[in-house]
């Protein structure tokens, strides 16, 4: 997988902008980035979780109509790299999505990272580093491998159900940005990996597609034209 920015993005779905907003902004420390607007009366806001525009960006997705209490994914907790902390602290934000800071190197963590409960950690394995072919990592705590400067930790969890749908309250999807959207779609099919949503275009800003993991996980394969170079006109 070519990559065009060297972190994993993260988004979230909710109902409650406001508390949302103020959690991550001030509790958080993280600075606004913009407003996109989706369509179907959801608006991103975007915020960056480190480096500046070409950094992982956290999606914080707010729903005008009420979002389904969907199965949870296995996205269970996003974990951020503080030169400040000697000791991991655990947060919970106003909907329960779990935030982990930690010292700079622990786990191998010197950004982000994420940890993706499975029931499987063969099936993890084979997605995660067999088909999207990232580098493998060691951890005192199990599987891991490395997208970038973005770490993904696998945690088995038997009890993990098949995550719903990504639109739904919670952690519901990772983006990566790579070179070429159509093709890496087409790869991940070709190995196993399901659908989530076709390739398509957005104006002249991105061309992306949805795919998900052995345990229903949605990732987003988005070319944007800002990272790519590519005209989309």
């Amino acid at each position: 997988m070519e990559l065009a920015k060297a972190h994993l993005d993260i988004g979230l779905y909710t109902n409650n902008k406001d508390a949302m907003l103020d959690f991550w902004q001030r509790e958080i420390g993280l600075a606004y980035d913009h407003l996109g607007k989706l369509g179907g009366g959801i608006h991103q806001h975007r915020h960056f979780l480190g480096d500046g525009p070409n950094g992982p960006i956290l999606k914080i997705n707010h729903a005008r109509d009420p979002l389904e209490n969907g199965f949870p994914s296995g996205i269970s907790t996003l974990l951020l790299a503080r030169k400040d902390l000697s000791s991991p602290s655990t947060l919970s934000d106003p909907e329960g999505n779990r935030i982990c800071l930690v010292p700079v190197g622990y786990q191998g963590i010197t950004d982000t990272a994420v940890e993706i409960k499975t029931p499987d950690l063969d099936q993890f394995q084979r997605f995660y580093g067999n088909i999207l072919n990232l580098a493998p990592l060691t951890t005192e705590n199990g599987p891991a491998f490395q997208c970038g400067k973005t770490v993904i930790l696998g945690r088995e969890d038997k009890s993990q159900p098949l995550s719903g749908h990504h639109v739904a309250n919670g952690y519901r999807y990772l983006t990566v940005q790579i070179q070429d959207a159509d093709q890496e779609h087409a790869h991940v099919l070709s190995e196993g990996g399901a659908e989530g949503m076709a390739p398509k275009t957005l104006g002249t800003t991105v061309r992306y597609s949805f795919v998900r993991d052995f345990d229903g996980n949605w990732l987003e394969l988005s070319q944007r034209a800002s990272l790519t170079g590519d005209d989309f006109s």
